[in-house]
C-alpha cells in the first residue's frame, strides 16, 4: 500500500517521462511535486517505489523511469483525465464529414483522424451486427468467361468479386442456380447462410451442374468477405518514429500482426467493454509474445443503437500521455457514433 506522498511521486514521475523521455531525479521531482519536501526525502521514497517494482533505475542516470507495473498503478490509481482540447474536438467534428457514401468509407476515414490526432497508430472497426442478412446475389458477365459477383446484404454492404468461369459452363445452368440462392438463402442470417452452405445447398445445386464445387467456392469467397470483421489500421509508419527499440525482426512481426484480420480482431476484441468503456492494456497485457512488450494499447467501443458495435483502437508506446491519449479516444467514439448513427437513419429508415 502507497502512502499519499508516494502516490504523488510516482505519479509526477510518470507525467515527467512520459512528457520529455528523459530519467527523472530528486531534484526535478521537489520542484514539481505540490508539497514542500527535501530531495534527501523524495529519494528515499523513490527507493520504497523501486522495491515495489513501480519505477527502474537507469545505469546511466541517476534518475528513474516508470515500470510497465508503474504504467500499470498510474492508469489504474492515478490517471487524472485531462479535458479534450477544443482544438481537437473541432479537429474531430470537422473531419468527420458528412461527404461518405458508404458506411466503411467513414470507419477507414476514421483510423486515419484518430492517428492524425495521437501520432500513433490506429485501428477502427465497423459496426458488427450479429443479425446481418442476405439481401441479394448475383453474376454479372463481363466477357470472355469473366463475371462479377455481387452479394448484397440488409445492412447496405455490397461485396463484390471477379472470377473467371471454366469454358465449359452452362450459363444456363448457372442463372438457375443464382435463382435458387436467392430463392433459399435471402432474408436469412449470414451465419444460416454459411451453415447451409455446408448442409443441403450443395445437394440442391447438383440438380443443376454436375460439379457444384467452383460455383460454391465463388459463392463461399463473396460471402466469407461480406461476413469478416472489417479493421482498417491509420498511421502504419507510426510504428517507427516511436518504438523504443528498432529491432528489424520486432517491427517485421508488428507489421504481420496488423495484416492479419483473424490476429488483430483477437488482439481488439479482447478489450472490448460491453459499457463501451475505454480499456488500456500495458506490455506483456497485450499479447503472449514480446513483440508488443514495449508498447501500450488504448482500445474503446461505441455504440450505434440496433446497427450494432464497433471498436477503435490506438497502438502506441509504454511512454505515452495516457490521460490526453484516452480522453481523445473517448471523445472520438462518441462523436463517431454520432456520426454513423445519422448515416444508418438518414440511408436506411428514410
Amino acid at each position: 500500500m502507497l502512502t499519499q506522498r508516494q502516490k504523488k511521486i510516482l505519479q509526477a514521475i510518470v507525467r515527467q517521462y512520459t512528457s520529455t523521455g528523459q530519467p527523472v531525479g530528486s531534484k526535478h521531482l521537489v520542484e514539481k511535486l505540490p508539497f514542500k519536501v527535501s530531495s534527501a526525502t523524495v529519494r528515499n521514497e523513490m527507493v520504497v517505489l523501486e522495491k515495489n517494482g513501480l519505477i527502474n533505475k537507469q545505469h546511466s542516470s541517476s534518475g528513474r523511469v516508470p515500470s510497465k507495473k508503474g504504467y500499470r498503478y498510474y492508469v489504474d490509481h492515478l490517471l487524472d483525465l485531462s479535458a479534450v482540447t477544443d482544438n481537437d474536438l473541432l479537429v474531430i467534428q470537422n473531419s468527420l464529414g458528412d461527404n461518405y457514401q458508404k458506411i466503411d468509407e467513414i470507419v477507414s476515414h476514421s483510423a486515419d483522424i484518430l492517428s492524425n490526432l495521437t501520432s500513433y497508430t490506429a485501428f477502427a472497426l465497423k459496426p458488427e451486427q450479429a443479425d446481418v442478412r442476405l439481401s441479394g446475389f448475383r453474376l454479372v458477365p463481363l466477357g470472355d468467361q469473366k463475371v462479377i459477383a455481387i452479394l448484397v446484404t440488409d445492412s447496405g454492404n455490397v461485396e463484390s468479386q471477379s472470377f473467371t468461369l471454366p469454358r465449359n459452363v452452362d450459363t444456363e445452368a448457372i442463372e438457375s442456380v443464382v435463382r435458387l440462392i436467392n430463392d433459399q438463402l435471402v432474408g436469412h442470417e449470414l451465419s444460416e447462410v454459411v451453415k447451409r452452405l455446408n448442409t443441403d445447398i450443395p445437394i440442391k445445386v447438383t440438380h443443376y451442374l454436375e460439379s457444384p464445387e467452383g460455383f460454391l467456392d465463388i459463392f463461399d469467397s463473396v460471402l466469407k468477405n461480406a461476413a469478416r470483421d472489417r479493421f482498417y489500421v491509420g498511421g502504419r509508419l507510426n510504428l517507427l518514429g516511436f518504438s523504443d527499440h528498432q529491432d528489424p525482426h520486432d517491427l517485421q512481426t508488428i507489421y504481420r500482426l496488423l495484416d492479419q484480420s483473424d490476429s488483430l480482431s483477437h488482439l481488439l476484441d479482447a478489450d472490448s467493454k460491453p459499457d463501451g468503456g475505454v480499456h488500456v492494456r500495458i506490455g506483456n497485457e497485450i499479447a503472449d509474445n514480446q513483440v508488443l512488450d514495449d508498447y501500450s494499447l488504448i482500445t474503446a467501443t461505441y455504440d450505434v443503437d440496433q446497427y450494432g458495435k464497433g471498436i477503435i483502437a490506438v497502438l502506441g508506446p509504454t511512454r505515452m500521455p495516457y490521460s490526453r491519449t484516452i480522453g481523445i479516444v473517448n471523445a472520438f467514439r462518441q462523436e463517431l457514433a454520432k456520426r454513423l448513427l445519422g448515416y444508418y437513419r438518414h440511408f436506411y429508415d428514410s
